[in-house]
């Protein structure tokens, strides 16, 4: 019988998780000659027993595809997870002990874990009681530590650049503020790369709390030149300065807040201090959708075949890296260690000011 290698996509989905799956297939099935175990719905599958057998005819036209074929859960915390009881009651659960028999059934040689810090996180706690688990980091909010790129990330890049070069011309049309909510969590990678690519004139991010004042004034700046539109980027983890996050759904056991509102709380403090017409526009999920860019398919491809020959080289506990541009082996603590955040005072924020954006501080 073939020895077989197990593969599930956790947390929320991104351009290039299918990219990660076929090349896991391919590399798998041709280098080694093992076969490949899907599991759907990432760690609710182990728990719930949900597989696919995966083979190259299955995976061999994945990469242009968005998405993640074998499903994903963002709320399927194995630690503290959701059963329901007979009486309809809703009980928070620790199932790890029955994931772990689930794995020893299937009888591994390792499980690829691809996902962000909730799902690294939960491949770590597998890894220290005894499973054999190697990881990809994906997020479109690139906020893990341990590689400089994850994939989904520049894909969602790409979407908020297009999505504003279409804004420009409405905005300066009508002479309004147009308001970019994106997405990032507590990370500000995409809402200053997107702005720097795409011209933004002002880019607020959760890493530098924006003074509201200093935002008008740039808008008066431009006024004052004969620019009567700007263009503002604000993540959805932005904060005033002294303020909180804005939260659209209060998070619980089994998942985090989730963020929303920074746009429009943004411009009712715009409109109470001035006369300019403002508009908000949320992307929203338009960022995680659709077809992965061609630097997302070729790092997904290039994280699928690292993280297979960590399990060939037994290298559990490890994921698969971006280090300057080389595909290495990093420790599961060091993807989960802290968040990777834009620094302040780092290169991308004083090239962002010196072209003129106001960062809000």
């Amino acid at each position: 019988m073939a020895k077989r290698i197990g593969i599930l996509t956790g947390g929320g989905d991104c351009p290039g998780l299918n990219g990660v799956i076929r090349a896991v297939v391919l590399h798998a099935h041709n280098s080694y000659g093992w076969d490949v175990v899907g599991v759907r719905n990432g760690f609710e599958g182990l728990y719930e027993e949900a597989y696919v057998e995966l083979d190259p005819r299955r995976v061999v036209h994945l990469l242009a595809r968005g998405g993640t074929m074998l499903g994903s859960s963002n709320r399927a915390n194995p630690f503290a997870y959701p059963i329901q009881l007979p009486d309809g009651r809703v009980e928070i659960m620790d199932v790890s002990a029955r994931i772990l028999q689930n794995l020893a059934k299937l009888d591994l040689e390792g499980l690829i874990v691809v996902g962000g810090d909730g799902t690294m996180s939960f491949g770590k706690r597998f890894v220290d009681l005894g499973a054999k688990m190697v990881g990809v980091p994906k997020t479109i909010d690139n906020d893990l530590e341990a590689t400089d790129y994850t994939v989904g990330f520049q894909t969602a890049v790409e979407v908020v650049v297009e999505a504003v070069d279409r804004l420009q011309t409405t905005a300066e049309s009508h002479e309004r503020i147009l308001i970019v909510e994106v997405m990032g969590r507590y990370a500000g990678w995409i809402g200053l790369t997107a702005g720097v690519a795409a011209g933004a004139h002002v880019v607020l991010i959760p890493e530098i709390p924006y003074d509201i004042d200093r935002v008008v004034d740039a808008f008066h700046r431009r006024h004052g030149r004969g620019v009567s539109y700007s263009i503002v980027i604000i993540a959805e983890g932005a904060t005033p300065a002294g303020g909180d996050h804005a939260v659209a759904v209060k998070g619980d056991a089994t998942r985090q807040d989730r963020l929303g509102g920074a746009g429009e709380r943004l411009a009712d403090a715009i409109q109470a201090r001035t006369d300019y017409e403002v508009r908000t526009v949320v992307l929203g999920h338009l960022q995680r959708g659709g077809t992965p860019c061609a630097f997302d398919r070729e790092l997904a491809t290039r994280y699928g075949v690292k993280a297979v020959e960590l399990i060939a080289e037994g290298q559990f506990g490890h994921v698969a890296a971006l280090d300057r541009n080389v595909i290495v082996a990093k420790t599961m603590d060091k993807a989960i260690k802290k968040l990777k955040l834009v620094d302040p005072a780092g290169e991308l924020a004083r090239a962002a000011r010196a072209v003129g954006i106001e960062l809000g501080a």
